[in-house]
């Protein structure tokens, strides 16, 4: 029997109810390939912007809205409330911890492809702004959610010295069949930072990059590698995003 789940954003009713892998409006029939989390909390000074965005308008069903007034009970409460498979509209790049773990705890070994101008690995000793925004891929590796072995970190161009020394000690790279390879599903992080600067509407836009059509072919390796994506989170964004545009990124990815 199907439990009712979601808001549909076709008919604005509560009748999305997730059928196996997806999601289908009893009201209005529409089939839908994910439920949308939206985390609008960026955890870090003048983040503001950036939280916005988890409000741009998206069409996949609404399954939960997580607004906790700490990162800890964020993450938590966002591995908790996970629909299956979930988009995860942030707000900052933490948006994507409990995103990671909630995933890990269901889905066996996961492996996450982290695509970002910035690595995302420091710790609060290391970082120098001390926003938990440059902190998330190291929080999901050390708490276990997520073996350093199984990252692949695309698109970065901005680390730290102390992200720099963690790259090289690991031997974390880009190479996406590398990192997905073993794994029983995937999950996508993707930080629209990572494109050049101009291709889309992003909080920190960094000089260089991939192009768009780079990116989605890098979305398109992942998916080539056969293993389930079970979830897809954006985050960076302004709310004056194209929207058009991230549709068709998760789209690249099955979404």
């Amino acid at each position: 029997m199907s439990v009712l789940r979601a808001r549909c954003p076709h008919c604005s009713t509560l009748t999305a109810v997730a059928l196996g892998d997806g999601y289908e409006c009893h009201m209005c029939g529409t089939e839908f390939r994910a439920g949308l989390v939206r985390v609008p909390r960026a955890w870090g000074s003048g983040g503001e912007a950036m939280a916005a965005a988890a409000a741009l308008a998206l069409p996949y069903p609404e399954a939960a809205v997580i607004e906790e007034s700490s990162l800890d009970s964020q993450t938590a409460e966002l591995a908790a409330a996970l629909p299956d498979p979930p988009l995860v509209l942030g707000g900052c790049c933490c948006a994507h911890v409990g995103a990671i773990r909630g995933l890990a705890a269901r889905h066996g070994r996961l492996a996450v492809v982290w695509l970002d101008a910035h690595g995302d690995l420091n710790t609060p000793e290391s970082s120098s702004s001390g926003n938990h925004w440059g902190m998330p891929l190291r929080m999901a590796i050390e708490e276990g959610s997520v073996d350093v072995g199984d990252v692949a970190l695309w698109g970065v161009r901005s680390l730290d010295p102390a992200e720099q020394e963690y790259v090289d000690e690991h031997g974390l790279d880009g190479d996406i069949p590398r990192a997905v390879a073993g794994a029983d599903s995937v999950y996508v992080a993707l930080d629209l930072d990572v494109v050049r600067p101009g291709t889309i509407d992003c909080f920190m836009p960094e000089p260089g990059g991939p192009d768009l059509a780079e990116l989605e072919a890098a979305l398109g390796t992942v998916v080539a590698q056969g293993v389930r994506v079970a979830g897809l989170g954006l985050t960076g964004l302004r709310q004056t995003a194209d929207t058009g545009l991230l549709i068709r990124l998760a789209a690249a990815v099955g979404f």
